[in-house]
């Protein structure tokens, strides 16, 4: 991959980190305006699955009857590969409970650590098809230096 490529590349990863956070605070203030966590979060998701599926009719692969007859057929994948939509779900639903109590900020810093540590056994242990990266004391270092990030966030 060329520099500017690469470039890109992290400026777009770095924009998605902003979505999420920008995704935490309208949450958190849909919240507020609806009176529900729950609510809200749905809201979230139903928004968001509008737009994933305007983006999946209009983008080249499969098509809808292709997936539905894949599922039907039992080839679409393990049952667990089917469960990360509940695990967004307990990310929103914490986001949601947890921004106006503790802030954005530190929130979203903890939510890296939490990301950080279960991608580093995630790695280690080769877990869910994921090729093995073993723990190093520089992974561990850098771990330690988010986990030191929220400390400092919340002074």
């Amino acid at each position: 991959m060329s520099a500017a490529m690469s470039a890109v590349s992290y400026f777009l990863v770095v924009g998605a980190g902003v979505s999420v956070a920008l995704q935490q605070v309208l949450n958190a203030n849909l919240r507020a305006e609806l009176g529900s966590p729950w609510w809200a979060g749905f809201v979230s998701y139903f928004v968001g699955m509008v737009a994933m599926l305007a983006v999946a009719l209009s983008s080249p692969g499969p098509r809808l009857a292709d997936m539905a007859g894949a599922v039907g057929a039992g080839g679409a994948g393990s049952w667990m590969s089917w469960t990360g939509g509940m695990f967004g779900a307990l990310f929103i639903g914490t986001a949601i409970l947890m921004v106006p109590r503790l802030g954005a900020a530190t929130v979203l810093a903890l939510i890296v650590v939490g990301q950080m540590l279960g991608s580093l056994a995630f790695d280690h242990f080769g877990l869910f098809g994921l090729s093995h990266h073993p723990v190093s004391p520089t992974r561990l270092a850098g771990a330690a230096s988010l986990i030191l990030g929220v400390v400092l966030i919340r002074l």
